[in-house]
């Protein structure tokens, strides 16, 4: 098929690669402008643009889609379809309407549930047993479009966002190309109006652990935020981010170290803290961690 792709971060360049190498022909790439990072600020290429580039793919990153011009340019490219996985603008009416079979979207949970911008954190946040992908025929609404097909995973006890993020990167690249070959015989599904939510942005206000909620809590949201903002606490005016954790046994003050293995007394229970990592240096286990930090049990550690 000719496919017009339109996606951005990391997790869109598993399914570039995969609609590559199942022999799709690509028209054009859209992504978003490159972005000053670094320590220089100098502007730096999306990950999408960089594998494109590497693929030798026409690539394209305009701010905005609503022009008529940008509109013009799109229906040019007389596409069959276009995939979209993590691309960062509204699509109108009029891009969704230019592909002869319309708009795919690549959607990382079981919709409807968490439609919108963070699902795999929010899934994991709210102790979801389970999630996935779905390929959803795109509309103007935010997540609102029929789904073609449906992939389903179990979340980890002890996953992350970012092990679940690459998860459901790969298992969406080979769900697209398993749709994109029975197109014409999917059969569009509306979403169900019961279990519809939404899947808030992240806000770094919500990383500062609050030791006082049940362990359970704390612990999925150590989780959830890992490792982008990642959830943190303070020891001494440092902040430590906690990158990994699982549940653990145990009672005390909230925030209070129980033994030297950094195992964290909670409203109730505790956690076991696996992964953490100092400002500015790098993430570490936590026997390696502890073998600089020495942190006592008694410790307090101000989280909330």
């Amino acid at each position: 098929m000719r496919i017009v792709f339109m996606g951005t971060p990391v997790f869109s360049v598993p399914v570039l690669d995969a609609l590559v190498a199942a022999g799709h022909e690509i028209a054009a790439v859209y992504t978003q402008p490159p972005r000053p990072a670094g320590r220089g600020k100098k502007d730096r290429p999306s990950p999408v643009h960089a594998r494109a580039d590497a693929l030798g793919l026409e690539v394209r990153h305009p701010t905005s889609l609503k022009s008529s011009e940008a509109q013009t340019e799109f229906a040019a490219l007389n596409a069959d379809v276009a995939v979209v996985v993590a691309y960062g603008l509204i699509l109108p009416q009029a891009i969704l309407d230019a592909p002869a079979q319309g708009c795919l979207n690549i959607h990382a949970s079981l919709l409807p549930r968490w439609r919108g911008a963070a699902p795999i954190h929010r899934a994991i946040m709210a102790g979801d047993q389970k999630t996935g992908v779905c390929i959803m025929q795109m509309e103007t609404g935010l997540d609102t479009g029929p789904t073609l097909l449906c992939r389903e995973t179990s979340i980890g006890a002890t996953e992350t966002t970012a092990q679940l993020h690459d998860r459901l990167s790969h298992m969406g690249a080979e769900a697209i190309v398993q749709a994109l070959s029975r197109l014409s015989t999917l059969d569009p599904k509306p979403q169900p109006e019961t279990g519809v939510t939404y899947a808030e942005k992240i806000d770094k206000s919500e990383a500062r652990i609050d030791w006082s909620l049940p362990a359970a809590e704390v612990d999925r949201r150590i989780r959830g935020l890992s490792p982008f903002p990642g959830a943190w606490f303070e020891l001494e005016g440092v902040r430590i981010k906690v990158l990994g954790s699982s549940l653990s046994d145990g009672h005390g003050t909230p925030g209070e170290v129980l033994d030297t293995g950094l195992r964290v007394a909670c409203g109730n229970g505790a956690v076991q803290l696996t992964r953490l990592q100092r400002a500015g240096k790098a993430a570490q286990d936590v026997d390696v961690f502890q073998s600089g930090a020495q942190i006592a049990p008694g410790t307090k550690l101000n989280g909330g």
